[in-house]
C-alpha cells in the first residue's frame, strides 16, 4: 500500500464527499479512489466513511485520520517546495480570471493583499468572462482561474483554496408580510432570488440535507451583490455568499433564516495549466491566497430575534 497515495485519496474524498470528484482531484478514476480508501481501513481495523448510493461521508474515525493525512501532505509538500526552490523570489506578470462575484467579494481582498506582499509581480486580475470548457482560460492568456464549479478535465492542475458558507436572508419586511419558513418544505411557498438562473438549491438545514426546486422564481442576476439589493427591497429570499450578506445583516436590512446557519457551500478551486509543477510565481499565489484565507475565515452572521440586534462571530 502506498501510504502517501492512499492519503491523498482520503482527504480528497474528505473534501469533496464523493468519489469521483476526489477521483479529479487526485487524476485517478473513481474505483481506484474507492480502493484506496478501502485498503486503509484494512490496514487500520476501523471504517472510515459511510458509503451509500448518494453520498459518502466521514466517521468520527475517518474526520480524525483525515485531519491527520492532511497536516501530513501539508508538510511534505512545503519541504518539497521549499527545496525546489519554489517559495523563493519571483517577478513579471500574472493574469488571473475568476467570476463576478468572488472578485467582488473575498478573492479580490485576497488577490490584492498578494500584490501588496510581491509588487515586484504585475497583476492582471479579470472579473467575469469565466467559460465551462477547462482550457478556456489559457487559451485567453490568463495563468490562474478561480471558480466553485466541479473540473471535469482531469489534465488540469487544481487546488482546493476553501470553503465559501452560504446563507438565507430576506428583509423584515417581506418576512413580515410573507411570514418566516420554519422549514425547507416551507421555501416553497416563498419568492426565491436565483444566480444564473439556479433550478435548484441543494442546502443542509438542522444536519439534514434537502433539494429545494426553484418553482417560485422572482429574480435572477449573475450578481450576488444585486440579489442581496432585490432581497433588502424585499422581493423574496436570497441564498447568499457569507460576505454578500454580512453587511446588510448587521444594518438591519436583512435577517438570516434558521438563525443564520450556513445552509450551502461551496468550495473555491483554483486551476492552472497542465504540467509537472507549477510557475514559480503561480506557485506562490496559490500558497498565498490559501493562506489568506485560512487567517481571515468567514463569519457566522446570526440574528437576535428578541432585539432585532445582528451581529458576525
Amino acid at each position: 500500500m502506498d501510504r502517501l497515495l492512499v492519503m491523498r485519496s482520503l482527504v480528497a474524498v474528505a473534501d469533496t464527499e464523493n468519489f469521483a470528484t476526489a477521483a479529479e482531484l487526485v487524476m485517478t478514476s473513481a474505483s481506484s479512489v474507492s480502493r484506496h480508501v478501502a485498503s486503509l481501513e484494512k490496514h487500520l481495523g476501523t471504517r472510515l466513511v459511510h458509503r451509500t448510493a448518494r453520498s459518502v461521508t466521514l466517521t468520527e474515525y475517518g474526520v480524525r485520520y483525515s485531519a491527520f493525512a492532511r497536516r501530513i501532505l501539508a508538510e511534505i509538500d512545503e519541504e518539497d517546495r521549499n527545496l525546489t526552490g519554489l517559495t523563493s523570489s519571483v517577478a513579471g506578470s500574472l493574469s488571473i480570471i475568476c467570476p463576478k462575484w468572488l472578485g467582488s467579494l473575498d478573492l479580490g481582498d485576497a488577490v490584492a493583499a498578494f500584490s501588496v506582499r510581491y509588487p515586484q509581480i504585475e497583476i492582471r486580475l479579470e472579473l467575469g468572462g469565466v467559460q465551462d470548457r477547462a482550457y478556456a482560460f489559457v487559451d485567453s492568456g490568463f495563468d490562474v482561474s478561480f471558480h466553485t464549479r466541479p473540473l471535469r478535465d482531469s489534465r488540469m492542475q487544481l487546488r482546493r483554496v476553501t470553503t465559501l458558507p452560504f446563507v438565507l436572508c430576506a428583509s423584515p419586511g417581506y418576512l413580515e408580510r410573507r411570514g418566516q419558513p420554519a422549514s425547507a418544505g416551507d421555501l416553497m411557498e416563498h419568492d426565491c432570488l436565483t444566480h444564473d438562473h439556479e433550478q435548484s438549491w441543494r442546502l443542509e438545514i438542522g444536519g439534514r440535507r434537502h433539494v429545494h426546486r426553484i418553482t417560485r422564481g422572482a429574480f435572477t442576476s449573475n450578481s450576488y451583490l444585486a440579489l442581496a439589493k432585490a432581497a433588502v427591497h424585499g422581493r423574496g429570499i436570497a441564498l447568499l455568499p457569507v460576505r454578500a450578506a454580512r453587511d446588510a445583516v448587521a444594518a438591519g436590512e436583512l435577517k438570516t433564516l434558521f438563525g443564520g446557519e450556513h445552509v450551502h457551500h461551496r468550495s473555491l478551486c483554483a486551476v492552472h495549466s497542465p504540467g509537472a509543477r507549477a510557475p514559480r510565481k503561480v506557485g506562490v499565489l496559490l500558497d498565498f491566497v490559501t493562506q489568506w484565507f485560512r487567517e481571515h475565515p468567514m463569519e457566522t452572521v446570526r440574528d437576535d430575534a428578541a432585539t432585532g440586534e445582528s451581529h458576525t462571530a
